[in-house]
């Protein structure tokens, strides 16, 4: 969405959560992004989508500042992901593909001790651990070793870690890959409850459509680096379209379009 459609109802635009202009990332000779901008506002929650390669992972690391962008600017909450970047890590929460756990520690120990990395005071850091928990379903085994829970929980304890700050923004990278079908539907309704409190903006990356579907307002779909989409999600499907639809026409025509560029 750009700036000036978020000012068209007459007022001020509203803030951007997460704010992203003209970024590239090269690998090498490859690059990875190419001259990507987008905005996400307050309290917004999109579906970032793309297939295999397009970069998503790549935004994603460079929006929670574990890689350095080649040109371009990523701001969170106004704060630049590089130069200010203790201020970004702050403001944001993040559950990687495969969350960093360690598994010998408790749920409770772990969430207390990443309360600690982000500046959680510790008046209050008691009271934030026990939120999180409780809001990830995880008081009943928050005394047992990481180690010896499922999948899905180990899920929910990344996702405890991600908002134990109670951060302006959450970024989630693929929360559901690898698990089971319960709990996948677990995990999804536990992002539509922190989703609908609306306290929070929330980026989803996911290969799984029906989750955007489930869950998000807006989708940005990016290819070979690129925008190529940025819609609100009841305009795409409007008329009983599924966002499965939308992908796959979409992303035909965009590989369409690079054999003809690549053949001239």
């Amino acid at each position: 969405m750009t700036r000036d459609e978020q000012g068209r109802s007459g007022g001020p635009p509203a803030p951007l959560a997460i704010d992203v202009e003209a970024l590239h990332k090269r690998f090498g000779d490859h690059e990875a992004v190419c001259g990507l901008s987008f905005g996400v506002r307050a309290g917004e929650v999109v579906g970032f989508l793309g297939p295999n390669g397009a970069g998503k992972t790549t935004v994603m690391r460079i929006l929670t500042g574990f890689l350095p962008a080649t040109d371009g600017t990523a701001r969170i909450a106004g704060h630049d992901v590089f130069s200010d970047a203790t201020a970004a890590r702050r403001a944001i929460g993040y559950l990687p593909e495969t969350p960093p756990l360690y598994p010998e520690m408790t749920p409770a120990a772990y969430v207390d001790f990443v309360a600690r990395l982000k500046d959680v005071p510790r008046a209050k850091r008691r009271e934030a651990v026990d939120r999180a928990l409780e809001r990830c379903g995880l008081l009943g085994v928050r005394r047992r070793e990481i180690r010896q829970l499922s999948k899905g929980y180990r899920q929910r304890v990344g996702l405890a870690q991600a908002i134990v700050h109670d951060p302006q923004v959450l970024v989630l990278d693929e929360p559901t890959v690898g698990l089971d079908p319960i709990q996948i539907r677990e995990i999804r309704a536990l992002i539509r409850d922190l989703a609908a409190s609306g306290n929070q903006t929330v980026i989803l990356s996911t290969h799984i459509l029906p989750e955007v579907e489930a869950i998000c307002q807006r989708v940005i779909l990016i290819g070979r680096g690129r925008k190529i989409l940025d819609q609100p999600l009841a305009e795409l499907t409007t008329g009983g379209v599924s966002l499965e639809e939308v992908f796959t026409r979409v992303m035909t025509r965009d590989a369409s379009d690079a054999l003809e560029k690549g053949a001239a």
